[in-house]
């Protein structure tokens, strides 16, 4: 379930931060898993990955354009 960045965009700022938590609490279990050899989708690290990215780079446009 990758997160497509219209939908990112329509949410407001803290429900950023909240998804951006729980995308890094998911990233700490995947990580814990392929540790373990227990994991089953390992390309679900990287799509979570590339999900933070696109929270960061939106509040950092965020960010930019209300000091602006």
């Amino acid at each position: 379930m990758m997160a497509k960045t219209e939908d990112l965009r329509a949410k407001t700022d803290d429900q950023l931060t909240a998804e951006l938590v729980d995308l890094k609490r998911e990233q700490f279990n995947l990580r814990f898993q392929a540790a373990t050899s227990q994991l089953e989708r390992p390309a679900r690290i990287k799509e979570v990955r590339r999900d933070i990215a696109r929270i960061k780079t939106l509040q950092a446009e965020r960010s930019a354009s209300a000091k602006a």
